[in-house]
């Protein structure tokens, strides 16, 4: 076996810059230094949204859309509460979010996964979405902690969303009504 003698190594020019591709050298290693704890725990959390619709006089489908503090554009969902099935959850959380109670449940429309980092816990969620129409009186209000909350033609609300997953399934909902026959 033979031994590594530094003797053999090659001659190495320092590079004259970050930057300087013109000759092999020596180049700073950038530091990464993460503030981040590590990940010492995985939890699932189970909750369940809706895509609230409403057709307008004009014959307009309309969404309901919630803006929260990092000015994100979503549905209105939250967790599933123990004894709760996940559309009893999706009902309470329209209520609750957006000030809309006695919505008529159309069908369910999916599941979606989202995982996000809380400081050490790696959150895995899933999301059941169903689908809604609007009660008669379809004035919604805002939670306090909410920039904003109010009505968006189909299309703008797709394009807002800011999950795509979510955003998938507004179009899947979109076909459901086409289906039942209620929009064109």
């Amino acid at each position: 076996m033979s031994r590594y003698d530094d003797r053999d190594a090659p001659d190495l020019t320092p590079a004259k810059s970050i930057r300087d591709t013109g000759e092999y050298g020596f180049k700073p290693f950038k530091k990464h230094h993460s503030d981040k704890q590590a990940i010492t725990e995985i939890v699932r959390e189970a909750t369940a949204g809706a895509m609230v619709y409403r057709i307008t006089k004009a014959g307009d489908l309309q969404v309901v859309l919630f803006q929260d503090v990092r000015d994100r554009w979503s549905v209105p969902k939250g967790h599933i509460e123990e004894g709760e099935t996940a559309q009893e959850t999706a009902i309470r959380e329209i209520g609750e979010e957006v000030g809309l109670h006695g919505v008529e449940p159309v069908c369910w429309l999916g599941k979606v996964h989202f995982r996000y980092r809380r400081d050490n816990i790696l959150v895995l969620m899933s999301t059941q979405i169903y689908l809604f129409k609007a009660p008669k009186e379809d004035k919604i209000t805002k939670e306090e902690w909410m920039h904003d909350a109010r009505w968006f033609d189909f299309d703008e609300a797709v394009d807002r969303i800011e999950y795509e997953d979510i955003a998938k399934l507004l179009l899947l909902g979109r076909k459901r009504l086409r289906q039942r026959g209620e929009i064109e």
